[in-house]
């Protein structure tokens, strides 16, 4: 198989994983309300080709070559719960999996207070 069509087929093989039923589940009903999982998918691809001439001087061989190849990675994790119950919409994280977005809502009402603060303090007068 040409490095080409080895690529074609990885790249083709990733995009129907990451598809869109992969990221917004399939709804599942519980007790009458709906609850629809959430993923999160990453994708991480990479490929070379190479190719040789001349010879190797130092090992005394004639040079020739080729070679390529291509490696890629699929992580899919869990992100949030669509919750539908008794005609209402709830979004609810994954237990326990705090982002950096969760740790900027919880810090801050400390950094407008800061903010606020700095604000307030007089200027020093320039010279």
């Amino acid at each position: 198989m040409e490095t080409k069509d080895l690529l074609s087929n990885m790249v083709e093989e990733m995009r129907q994983v990451a598809k869109t039923e992969t990221v917004i589940g399939q709804p599942i009903e519980v007790a009458g309300n709906t609850i629809i999982p959430v993923s999160k998918v990453s994708l991480g691809f990479g490929g070379g080709t190479g190719h040789g001439e001349g010879d190797d001087t130092t090992k005394h061989a004639k040079g020739v070559g080729e070679g390529g190849g291509g490696a890629g990675g699929i992580r899919i994790e869990p992100a949030a719960f669509i919750v539908v119950k008794e005609g209402k919409v709830e979004i609810m994280g994954v237990p326990g999996k705090r982002t950096a977005l969760d740790e900027l809502f919880d810090h801050a009402p400390e950094l407008v207070d800061k903010l606020v603060k700095a604000r307030a303090e007089p200027k020093p007068q320039e010279a």
